[in-house]
Formats: C-alpha cells, structure tokens, sequence
C-alpha cells in the first residue's frame, strides 16, 4: 500500500464493481484490477459489470465474484423490453450494497451508477471539461494520460488503484483469462484430428472486425506458405462474422499450402485454450492479440493506425511490426482519411514479419 491522503479505507468494506464497458481486448486488459484489488483487500468480493458478449473475457477470474452483463440487444428490442432488463440489472447490483465502485472509461452509465447504487467510495478517469454532474458522482479521480500513446491501457486501468493507494507490484500486472477445462478439451479434439500437439504450429488470426487494422489477404497468404515452406504448421483463426469469413476464405484461395482452418469454429474461451497451445502467435491489433498475451504465449504484433505503447502484447514476449517510412503513424484514424485502408499496414512487407517470426522461434533467416 502507498500512503495516500485521502485513500479510502477498506478494512470494513464489503464488496466492489469494478465497471469496464467497452470491447473485448479492452475488458481482457482491466483484468490485472481485479488481482490487485484482491491481493490488498482480500475480505472483499469483487464483482463486475462488462457488456454481456465481452463476459468470457472475466469469466472464471479466480478474484471475480460475479459478472453481470448489460446485452447490446436491449436496446434493439424495444424500449419497454429495454427498460425491464435496466431495472431488473439496477436491481440485482443494489442488492449487492457495493462499498466501493472503480469505473474504468468516461462512459456516463459509471456516474448514474455512483449516484444511485450509494457506494462510499468511487473512482473514475478524470476527465477534461467535465460537468458538474460527473464531477459530484465520484469521490476519487484518477488522471488519464496527456498524450496518446504514451501509457499502456493496463496501466492505465491500474492507475484507477494507485489513486487510493494500492500500488500494484509487477507480477501483480499480468492478463488473466481462464479458459477452462470444457474449451481445453475441446481444442485438443481439433489439434488431435489434425496431428497437431502443444508447441508444434503458429497461430495465426490475420482478422479483426475493424478491417482498417487487417493486413491484405495477398500478403497473409505469402506469409503462410512462406512459414509452411520452412516446416512449421499454421493453424488459421477468425470470428464467424460475414466480413471475418470473407477475408478467411480469400487467404485460403490465394494460398499454395493447407493451413488449419479453424475461424469461425471456436469460442473465446476455445481461442484462449487454443493460442497457450500454439508455439507462436501472428497477428494484428485485435482481442486475439491480447488473449494471446494472457496465455504467455510468444506474439508477433502486425500495427498499423494504433498505438503499439498504448495497445501492445502485455507481459509477454513480443515483436511489434509497425511501418517505418510512414511518420504519421500512430494517427488513430479508420484508414487514411477515414478510407478504412491504412497504408501504414496494408505496405509491410511479408518478410519483415517473417523476419520477426522466425527471430522469436529462434531461428535464423
């Protein structure tokens, strides 16, 4: 614990929400709050609130008491349907009488929250030019980073803590995504099918659902047959989505080898359980980047437009790949000019991240 003024205490508290309302790698890498909040206050119970398609992310954390899950399709259903499932969700996190509330973004649910869940104690981002109303819905306020990309999002996560005096020690900053016994068994039917063992293929999942952040189909499918023609295995991921599949089934016809093919056929969990199996990861900025960063396993990070300070494999061993003739990276925009294609990414050549790949399985090129 670091002294601090005004840090709460906790010795009498209860429980906590810990509130994190954004995407998947976004949620996966809030997870280090929930270890370190539980290292300094044991006694308490930890519960969180995350969008429900994000929950795999949180689900079996070992400090987690329970996860709650606000649906997207509230909203789509109808604002009678909507207003049952709020009060029934507003409910449910009343009756838990939360001691301390730690909201992670700017998103207002947090402050509406603060004021009418009654915690002793709430910390949020300060925010720039904030109303009256957020800045009388929290007790403490933790500062934000003054310039892009240059903090990690962890870290920043973990500032939340700082601010009431719980520094986290460094093996305390690690990702945390259990995979469970259900997905391991799974992943290892399709491995055992396909002659496959832990340490012995890549996993590669070139996609993500902002396709501004993909390399282009051409340059994966050379990557591919370039690694399979040096021996290795590649075994092939991506989300179900319409968008995701296309690009999965255009790298498959440009290829000369026979990849495996497994996108659109695992769940989060499964991914997770698959990519701690894998001997290395290859992929662009995405959630399958940070899962693999929470199974240990060694990445090759492909950026484009993002921050690689800010959104980097966390606590691993890692490559980034990121343009080196192109100064206005990392710009944050969805394409040039907002085009969704960023030359930045779209212009790396495939040997630079084979170069990077066969520098991390320690081998020579």
């Amino acid at each position: 614990m670091v002294a601090i003024g005004d840090a709460p205490d906790l010795s009498q508290a209860k429980r906590a929400l810990i509130v994190k309302l954004r995407h998947h790698g976004d949620v996966l890498l809030a997870s280090p709050v929930f270890d370190v909040l539980k290292h300094r206050a044991p006694h308490l119970e930890i519960d969180a609130l995350v969008y429900a398609d994000t929950a795999e992310m949180l689900t079996g954390h070992p400090a987690i008491s329970t996860v709650h899950g606000i649906d997207r399709a509230w909203k789509a259903a109808g604002p009678l349907t909507q207003a049952g499932a709020e009060w029934k969700l507003w409910r449910t996190l009343k009756s838990r009488r939360y001691d301390l509330l730690v909201h992670l973004t700017e998103h207002r649910r947090g402050m509406w929250l603060a004021k009418t869940l009654g915690p002793k104690f709430a910390v949020a981002p300060k925010l720039r030019d904030a109303d009256p109303l957020w800045t009388e819905s929290f007790s403490h306020f933790y500062a934000l980073p003054r310039q892009g990309n240059s903090r990690h999002t962890a870290e920043v996560n973990l500032d939340a803590l700082r601010r009431i005096g719980m520094s986290p020690a460094e093996d305390e900053k690690h990702l945390t995504l259990i995979a469970g016994t259900a997905a391991e068994q799974r992943v290892a039917e399709h491995l055992a099918a396909h002659e496959l063992g832990r340490n012995n293929f890549i996993h590669l999942h070139p996609t993500s659902r902002w396709m501004f952040k993909t390399w282009p189909a051409e340059r994966v499918a050379t990557l591919i047959d370039q690694l399979m023609a040096l021996g290795h295995h590649v075994v092939l991921t991506g989300a179900p989505s319409e968008v995701e599949q296309a690009m999965i089934a255009r790298i498959l016809s440009l290829t000369t080898s026979a990849p495996v093919n497994l996108a659109g056929r695992l769940t989060l969990k499964e991914l997770a359980a698959l990519t701690k199996c894998a001997r290395l990861f290859i992929g662009v900025d995405s959630a399958p980047m940070h899962i693999a960063a929470s199974q240990g396993t060694p990445t090759v990070a492909l950026f484009g437009p993002s921050g690689d300070i800010e959104w980097g494999p966390w606590r691993v061993e890692h490559r980034i790949v990121a343009s080196q003739v192109h100064p206005c990276r990392p710009c944050g925009n969805d394409g040039c000019g907002g085009s969704k294609v960023s030359e930045c990414l779209t212009t790396l050549p495939v040997e630079r991240v084979l170069q990077a790949a066969q520098a991390m399985l320690g081998e020579d090129y």
